[in-house]
């Protein structure tokens, strides 16, 4: 018996959560701009992935992803309003080496903060999480010129917001690819 066989569906989900966990924790992350909502929130990604793993094992990122934007916006639907953008929250202690970065992130995770759930989602899928706009919309649930108009507006929203629209490429000092992705 070769040992592929000996393998249990529970292994491979295993697998998968070891080597995609961080990516989807930094995708929860960048969807609800709290680390302990990212948490909550992908460990109920998990769980629901899990109960459904024998469908979703054939890509199973793409399914993560989707039930983890549907549970953002859900999320925030329950809340009842969008919390307001503040420069002052942060999501780690400033490191004295890296302060610019620090406050640019800050800038952007408010940024973020301050989207509609939807724009939100396509925004991280398409320029944080590096995925085309095919895949984005499939995670989604919508069509790809949804996701071109979510895309395009919230990147708008976000020039706006965080005041980079404006600066040439490099400009500000310790810029992230984050930021330069934006513009």
């Amino acid at each position: 018996m070769k040992d592929d066989d000996a393998r249990t569906p529970t292994d491979s989900f295993d697998e998968f959560v070891r080597s995609r966990s961080a990516a989807l924790l930094r995708s929860a992350y960048l969807l609800t701009t709290d680390r302990h909502a990212a948490e909550d929130l992908l460990q109920e990604v998990l769980e629901r992935l899990y109960a459904k793993w024998r469908r979703a094992r054939a890509a199973p990122d793409t399914y993560a992803r989707k039930i983890m934007v549907n549970r953002a916006i859900d999320r925030w639907r329950l809340r009842g309003r969008r919390p307001e953008a503040t420069l002052t929250d942060a999501a780690s202690p400033p490191v004295a080496d890296h302060a610019d970065d620090v406050a640019t992130r800050q800038m952007v995770l408010g940024a973020l903060r301050a989207l509609p759930p939807r724009q939100r989602a396509a925004v991280v899928l398409r320029y944080l999480d590096d995925l085309s706009e095919t895949e984005t919309a499939q995670i989604m649930g919508c069509s790809v010129g949804a996701v071109k108009s979510h895309t395009a507006r919230g990147l708008t929203r976000l020039r706006e917001l965080t005041d980079l629209g404006h600066f040439e490429r490099d400009a500000l000092p310790g810029t992230s690819p984050l930021t330069r992705r934006i513009r």
